[in-house]
């Protein structure tokens, strides 16, 4: 009987990939892979700013924004080891994701009086939900709060310059909804046991949305639509589907707040 050693063959398919990528790495110098790395991704930097930056009020800061996601990659290149069970767009992407939010949130920036009206529309919807037994509709809440539903909404899309920190993340680096971006790579089972009952939290949260509201969503996330090709969905303007967005972001915040 022939007896073979063991070679690429005989291992498993995920295992087989792995240990070709390693050879191809070892074929090259550390500097030539980290120079391909950038070179290739650098188109994610600008997809990862549009999604996660998409209301950076002007040019200079969308641009000072990428700078940033470039500087994220740059820093994935140079400490990214091949032989980790992960593809370096997986790390890259969630590296990128984590300077661009970082950059945010050193620029955010919300007047006393907005961020008062931010409150009250929170606290009156605890209170209405907790009345009624379900969430209020848009109407009803701007009603309660004695607001325009215009008004409201122009609230909302300003909290959402904070809040979609915490909607797009369960935390810095892990996305509220699975398609955002791959997975962090070996988590802990801890990490892994809150991730997943958040995103159930989340699922249950999305579903129970107004249909309008979840159309939106999963076109934006789900589906990777920009506001404007949404709007050419539905039929309606761009203003309005950034209003619609922001109301849904707002109420699954709230929703996962009841979860907690």
């Amino acid at each position: 009987m022939q007896h073979r050693n063991s070679t690429t063959e005989e291992l498993t398919p995920d295992v087989a990939r792995r240990t070709r990528a390693r050879q191809a790495y070892g074929q090259q110098s550390r500097e030539q892979m980290e120079e391909t790395w950038i070179l290739n991704h650098l188109p994610l930097v600008r997809h990862i700013v549009h999604k996660v930056a998409r209301h950076a009020r002007g040019t200079m800061e969308f641009e000072d924004l990428v700078s940033a996601g470039t500087l994220g990659l740059v820093k994935a290149a140079r400490s990214f080891d091949p032989s980790r069970e992960t593809e370096f767009k997986t790390y890259a992407y969630i590296r990128i994701r984590g300077a661009v939010i970082d950059e945010l949130r050193g620029r955010t920036f919300v007047p006393s009086a907005v961020h008062h009206e931010i409150k009250r529309i929170e606290e009156m919807y605890r209170i209405m939900a907790a009345e009624n037994g379900q969430p209020p509709g848009d109407e009803q809440l701007a009603r309660a709060c004695n607001l325009p539903v215009a008004k409201m909404y122009a609230v909302l899309e300003e909290a959402r310059r904070q809040q979609f920190l915490s909607i797009h993340g369960l935390s810095r680096d892990e996305p509220a909804m699975p398609s955002l971006v791959p997975p962090s790579p070996e988590p802990s089972p801890d990490e892994q046991a809150q991730k997943k009952e958040t995103l159930e939290a989340l699922t249950v949260a999305i579903m129970d949305l107004p249909q309008r509201d979840r159309h939106v969503i999963v076109l934006y996330y789900d589906r990777d639509l920009t506001m404007k090709e949404i709007a050419e969905v539905l039929g309606v303007t761009e203003s309005r589907v950034s209003q619609v967005h922001a109301a849904a972001v707002f109420k699954l915040a709230m929703a996962l707040e009841r979860a907690r």
